[in-house]
């Protein structure tokens, strides 16, 4: 079965996102069904979402549980065969569901499809050295992997593979980054399809899910879970010892760089490297993706 409006649902992972929300939902055609989870548990933005849009439902959870965690419960909810997994701050282009139905009906099989970014300088997706001379514009191509931001899971197809059988797609250890690297690599040792459909685009506007006035709360937060992430996938896929020599650069240069902003006394980037100094011990020490952010309204 390819994809249709009727046979695909959003999946959209909130938190202090009442300015960019608006578009993202705007850009999605009326009859498919949207689910916001919410991981600030705010009534009044679901009475208000839910209100102004006749095709969103709203899930609040009661804490903030991440990407991972958010996703799988908005998954939960989805009752079409397909979910197209959005960042808030994700605007979609005119033509890119129509573009995604069209792409899927010249694939056989996948259990990924992914539209473009606009954004030629950060390419949403990766691919095998040796299968760069088949990107193009113009047709879909198969990738390694794909960008967290704007993916359209085949649920039935991953239903059926070896570690969904549960049907937590993601691994909810990851509270934010890598999510989906983990997935796009478990669903490639099942032997399955990723693809990128060039003609559906986006536009993500990058670091804007959230409030700008919790900015710099939300730049800690990132930081400390970039470093965990990557420690932990690493170890997670491949070994302890990977994950120590990949992470330790990365490390170190926290080291120096927290100690040089300590004696010039710029408490703010002093408190960034920090963060990803904690996040590698962290890591190391095998502790769970524990940081969140400090926000109080």
């Amino acid at each position: 079965m390819s994809i249709s409006r009727q046979t695909l649902s959003v999946v959209i992972v909130t938190f202090k996102s009442d300015q960019v929300i608006h578009d993202c939902i705007k850009s999605i055609p009326d009859q498919v069904k949207i689910i916001i989870v919410d991981n600030s548990n705010d009534t009044k933005f679901k009475e208000n979402i839910e209100k102004k849009y006749k095709n969103v439902e709203c899930i609040l959870s009661p804490n903030n549980i991440g990407m991972g965690p958010g996703n799988n419960l908005g998954l939960r909810y989805v009752e079409t065969d397909y979910a197209f997994i959005l960042n808030p701050d994700v605007i979609l282009e005119q033509n890119t569901i129509q573009e995604i139905i069209d792409g899927s009906k010249s694939i056989d099989s996948f259990a990924i499809l992914a539209p473009l970014s606009t954004n030629n300088r950060y390419p949403n997706f990766k691919i095998n050295k040796k299968d760069k001379n088949l990107v193009n514009t113009s047709s879909v191509f198969k990738v390694k992997s794909v960008d967290g931001y704007a993916m359209v899971l085949n649920l039935k197809k991953i239903n059926q593979l070896k570690s969904f059988e549960n049907k937590n797609y993601f691994d909810e250890n990851f509270f934010l980054y890598l999510e989906n690297d983990d997935l796009c690599k478990r669903i490639i040792d099942n032997n399955e399809n990723i693809f990128i459909v060039p003609k559906a685009r986006i536009n993500h506007l990058g670091a804007k899910a959230v409030n700008q006035k919790y900015s710099y709360e939300i730049e800690l937060s990132r930081n400390w879970h970039w470093i965990w992430s990557k420690f932990y996938f690493n170890k997670k896929h491949y070994s302890f010892t990977k994950a120590l020599f990949n992470g330790l650069p990365s490390f170190l240069s926290s080291v120096v760089k927290f100690l040089i902003y300590l004696l010039l006394n710029r408490v703010e980037k002093k408190n960034i490297y920090f963060q990803r100094i904690l996040g590698f011990i962290n890591a190391f020490l095998g502790k769970s993706s524990s940081y969140r952010p400090k926000i109080n309204d």
